[in-house]
């Protein structure tokens, strides 16, 4: 299973239940899966969560990735 190596964000299974004239219809359950990109961490990052992997290639959540630009 694919997971952000920086944040550990992992897919996850969701449901609801849609409501039909008065009644509620149980739906299938689907895998929600982060949106990883393979992306660059450079030498010189400040965060500290970003240290261990500065100057790898790694496979980062855009949350993460986005975080990293600030």
């Amino acid at each position: 299973m694919a997971k952000c190596q920086i944040c550990s964000k992992k897919s996850e299974l969701a449901g609801n239940y849609a409501k039909t004239r008065g009644q509620y219809n149980p739906t299938g359950k689907k895998r929600r899966k982060p949106n990883l990109q393979k992306t660059f961490i450079p030498e010189s990052v400040q965060k500290k969560a970003y240290k261990e992997f500065a100057g790898k290639k790694v496979k980062a959540c855009t949350k993460c990735i986005k975080a990293l630009s600030k």
